[in-house]
């Protein structure tokens, strides 16, 4: 990895040495995260015009979306806080009776 690359991505994707398409992906990527709802024929035709096809769209899409979602849940139980005040801490539960870690218990 370029690491000048990374951070440049990291400050302002818009500003940083890629390519239109990649550029156009990020948009669309910002878009899906900020209102996914605004995302519209218009958009998609835009990507298109990139040369992304119905799959990379797609792709694209639900990799945005996973990681706005695995995002929000680790956000909301605190994952990653260095602050034990700010920090969730669920119950872990016992494993399950079926489980590898107890059967080898059991024998």
């Amino acid at each position: 990895m370029d690491e000048a690359l990374v951070e440049q991505l990291r400050a302002d994707y818009r500003t940083a040495p890629i390519s239109d398409a990649e550029r156009q992906m990020l948009d669309y990527v910002v878009q899906v995260t900020v209102d996914a709802t605004a995302v519209s024929r218009e958009t998609l035709d835009g990507l298109r015009a990139h040369g992304f096809d119905d799959r990379a769209i797609l792709q694209i899409t639900l990799i945005a979306s996973w990681f706005n979602y695995i995002n929000r849940v680790a956000d909301a139980l605190g994952v990653g806080r260095d602050d034990p005040a700010t920090a969730c801490a669920l119950p872990v539960p016992p494993a399950a009776a079926w489980s590898d870690t107890n059967a080898a218990s059991r024998s």
